[in-house]
Parts: structure tokens; sequence; C-alpha cells
């Protein structure tokens, strides 16, 4: 059971890496234009590192409570 949580992780890990979303607010866009576009990128890539952090952890919650009420 722990590979395939492992491996569920892993693929999920990956998956993300190669997303490209724009999660800016228009205060926070306005922002980044203004510095350019390396920074901007690297902006955009902090937005969903720390974005993934709670829904990690929101999902490894909710599995483990489904796989106990199953």
């Amino acid at each position: 059971m722990k590979n395939r949580l492992g491996l569920f992780a892993l693929i999920i890990f990956l998956s993300l890496g190669s997303v490209k979303s724009y999660s800016q607010c228009s205060i926070c866009t306005k922002t980044v234009q203004q510095m350019g576009e390396k920074p901007g990128k690297a902006f955009n890539a902090g937005i969903i590192y720390l974005a993934f952090t709670p829904l990690a952890i929101g999902g490894i919650l909710g599995y483990k409570w489904w796989k106990q009420n199953r």
C-alpha cells in the first residue's frame, strides 16, 4: 500500500512540474510585469509551490478519512 501511495505522489509531483499556469491577482500581475519575464516566471513557480503544500496535506487527510470509512 505504501508503494502505491508513494507512486501516486510521485506522479502528481512530476505532473505539476509540467503544467503552465498563471496564478496571480491583478496587483501581482502589474508588479511582476514591471520586473521582467524571468522574475515573473519565478514568481508563478513560487505561487504553485506554496499552493501545493496545503493541497497535498488536504489530499492525504482526505485519503486517510476515505480509507478509514470505506
